[in-house]
């Protein structure tokens, strides 16, 4: 346990073990099905349409688990919905591997989403207890970069892996995944803490010596304010727009570039780890500059770099074009969830932040449970996977036009 005037605060212990959180439960549980979609597909003879509807039944377990998290984490702690998250997600990407048909994949693609909100939403609001108004971004950006080191990874070896073990790859894969997540529950067990006031510290921000705050009540009130809140519900319609338009970008990238633009498998993961490079310090830049800027400002920029970003895969399908798409994503990537974990700090208080952003995950889950699906439906149709990703620009460009419309949203002592 840290004493207060220890030098490291602990809110640096729980960052850390928070970027690992993240690239266990949306890294590799949700983004390491784009890299081994193409071999899953062809293993169990599946369609577009079943292929999307399988990364539709993941989100499906995320936006239903996403609903209730906040809610269990009040009652059990963030630390042990944490790491039980991390535990199931793990062990069902272990029995992905064994799936024989659709409907074992898409059953155990929905335990694995369930078990990835657990973690990732809690997580995510777990930093606005740990850090004071004036770092949420900035510290929010930092935890997602676990996605970004997820993509490197994941550019770099699933190819390899799949080309070692052939036919069965794509089962080594999620194998290999399950056990890494399974290992991070374990470090999350140990290293997480429910809140600073359990280390007697309060929330860094960046003072010398932070005096120690009392804790918060929770009451039924208090907790129903989240669910009325005008600006709440606001900030999760705009929400739905990124849900919805990035999952089709993320879901099908490789698939695209292999299936459409003749790419081999590593071609596709060293453009899949480019972008994971760039991505690495995007939520920090961004979660910094909503720090002043103010949050509806740097939403609407990024929603509007999204929509180049999405455009370029449809309109222009070359190699520059899709370079300079991958790059600007990755600049970009996980700023929105990293911004809107802090404006949910911002608008409630850091004890209900985990709360009032599993509530507008819910609206960011719809969004992504229907993108996959529809997207793969589009390419059966239509024989291409272009006007897929003209769709998620028109969307990201709503979103931008929707984050326009938001009150100004700046960091707040609340």
């Amino acid at each position: 346990m840290m004493h207060p005037s220890a030098r490291i605060h602990y809110c640096w212990f729980v960052l850390a073990m928070s970027v690992c959180t993240v690239f266990a439960s949306l890294g590799l549980a949700r983004f390491g099905y784009s890299m081994v979609l193409p071999s899953m597909q062809a293993g169990l003879g599946l369609t577009n349409t079943q292929a999307g509807a399988l990364a539709t039944a993941n989100l499906a377990g995320y936006l239903i688990m996403s609903a209730i998290a906040g809610a269990i984490a009040l009652r059990f702690g963030a630390r042990a919905t944490i790491s039980a998250g991390l535990a199931l997600a793990g062990a069902s990407m272990v029995l992905t591997g064994l799936a024989r048909s659709w409907s074992d994949a898409a059953a155990l693609r929905f335990v694995t989403g369930t078990g990835s909100a657990a973690a990732n939403v809690v997580v995510m609001g777990l930093i606005s207890a740990w850090f004071g108004p004036q770092r949420r971004g900035f510290a929010a950006g930092i935890a997602v970069t676990g996605s970004s080191f997820a993509l490197i990874l994941l550019g770099s070896c699933v190819p390899r892996i799949v080309t070692a073990a052939g036919a069965a790859g794509w089962r080594t894969s999620w194998f290999l995944f399950g056990a890494a997540a399974l290992m991070i529950a374990i470090c999350a067990a140990v290293v997480l803490r429910n809140k600073p006031q359990d280390q007697g510290l309060a929330p860094f921000s960046g003072d010398s010596a932070p005096a120690a705050c009392p804790a918060e009540k929770d009451t039924p009130a208090r907790l129903a304010s989240v669910y009325v809140s005008k600006t709440v519900w606001r900030l999760g319609l705009v929400y739905a727009a990124f849900g919805f338009s990035y999952i089709i970008y993320m879901t099908f990238f490789a698939k695209y570039l292999i299936a459409e633009a003749r790419y081999t498998r590593e071609a596709a993961g060293r453009l899949f780890m480019t972008m994971g490079w760039f991505a690495l310090l995007c939520g920090v830049l961004w979660g910094s500059l909503s720090d002043k800027a103010g949050r509806k400002r740097t939403l609407v920029a990024l929603f509007l770099v999204h929509a180049v970003a999405f455009g370029l895969f449809a309109v222009r399908p070359a190699p520059a074009a899709f370079i300079v798409s991958a790059v600007l994503f990755g600049l970009s990537a996980w700023s929105i969830p990293a911004i809107m974990a802090a404006a949910c700090g911002d608008v409630v208080g850091p004890r209900l932040a985990p709360s009032a952003l599993g509530f507008i995950t819910l609206f960011f889950g719809i969004g992504q449970a229907f993108g996959p699906a529809v997207a793969g439906a589009i390419a059966d149709r239509t024989g291409s996977f272009s006007p897929a990703f003209l769709l998620a620009a028109g969307v990201a460009l709503a979103g931008a036009v929707a984050a326009s419309f938001l009150r100004p949203l700046r960091p707040s002592a609340r």
